[in-house]
């Protein structure tokens, strides 16, 4: 009879661990919500390097020029960008026939794709007042950011269809990555 009782005593041990987690994961709580079409497309901000999600919209140098003085770039990057503020320079000091892995850690240098300066603008900046820049202004502040590194001449117009044509600095050598599988050596020359 003992054994009998100890089998069932096992059995119901067995029985209530495997049934637990279902019993865990069994009540809601009404705790969140499934997040509407509206609210998913206003997080989907993303711009890839074909440059199909940016918006319509179009800026020069010149305009960014004046974003970049009235919106307050100045004060953390410094005049033109050169750097003397909290924030990093955003216009290289170095000579343009240094290779650019010897060059300065610029966004507008180093970005393999003029989309990801368009995209990094819009999400990030002005630091602390994110999203108030309009389409037309981040259009003419990557466009004065790209000819004060002298990626493109100060009176091309940077819109949805030219923006993703600029040819970067990076060049193709390092902005269109080959495939990559574990074990795979680091591309040559790439300092990190």
């Amino acid at each position: 009879m003992g054994s009998l009782r100890l089998v069932t005593i096992v059995l119901l041990t067995i029985v209530g661990l495997l049934g637990s987690p279902a019993f865990a994961q069994s009540p809601t709580y009404g705790v969140g919500r499934t997040p509407t079409a509206a609210e998913i497309r206003a997080l989907d901000i993303s711009i890839g390097p074909t440059g199909e999600e940016l918006p319509a919209g179009r800026g020069t140098a010149k305009e960014g020029a004046k974003v970049f003085e009235l919106q307050g770039c100045i004060v953390c990057h410094g005049a033109e960008g050169k750097g003397g503020g909290p924030a990093p320079a955003l216009k290289s000091k170095t000579s343009h026939d240094l290779p650019i892995w010897k060059r300065e850690r610029i966004l507008p240098l180093r970005a393999p794709f003029a989309t990801t300066v368009w995209d990094y603008i819009n999400r990030g900046m002005p630091l602390g007042r994110e999203g108030i820049l309009t389409a037309d202004e981040v259009y003419a502040l990557t466009a004065y950011l790209l000819f004060v590194n002298q990626v493109i001449p100060e009176d091309e117009v940077l819109d949805k269809q030219s923006l993703p044509k600029v040819k970067m600095p990076i060049g193709d050598e390092y902005g269109r990555l080959p495939d990559w599988k574990p074990g795979t050596p680091r591309l040559e020359g790439y300092p990190y």
